[in-house]
């Protein structure tokens, strides 16, 4: 065992720099050694820079929701778009997905299932990965 001077081993000399470097002797801890940290920098929102692309989530519960979905897509957002509402009626499904595909293809964009009842659309320059770390994806 390597011993820094003052009798200090490595390991141990490592372990308090590190934690000198993660908790700075002004950081408050509470009775259980426990470091309070306030989330607060991080949890704002920057309400006055628009973003180039959302995330928005729909949910379709009739074909007349279609034209604000195609809006949107064609706007450039990502849409997750809930179907459990319109899965009972296979000929609705079956036109609403055609209608997505259609516009997802105008825009040379991705779609693609999450599950049974979601489905994500993505614009130009976005591709879905359908490769899973466990379980299966359905592909429309």
């Amino acid at each position: 065992m390597k011993i820094l001077q003052k009798g200090i081993p490595v390991g141990d000399f490592m372990s308090m720099k590190l934690k000198e470097l993660l908790f700075p002797p002004s950081t408050p801890t509470n009775a259980d050694g426990y470091v309070d940290l306030s989330l607060d920098e991080y949890e704002k929102v920057l309400d006055e820079e628009p973003a180039a692309t959302y995330i928005r989530v729909a949910e379709l519960s009739n074909l007349d929701g279609i034209p604000s979905l195609k809006e949107e897509i064609y706007d450039g957002n990502i849409v997750i778009v809930d179907i459990s509402l319109i899965k009972r009626d296979q000929l609705v499904l079956e036109r609403a997905l055609h209608d997505l595909r259609d516009v997802v293809s105008d825009v040379h964009g991705d779609i693609a299932g999450l599950g049974d009842d979601l489905v994500i659309t993505a614009p130009t320059g976005v591709r879905i990965d359908r490769s899973r770390i466990g379980g299966r994806t359905t592909e429309y």
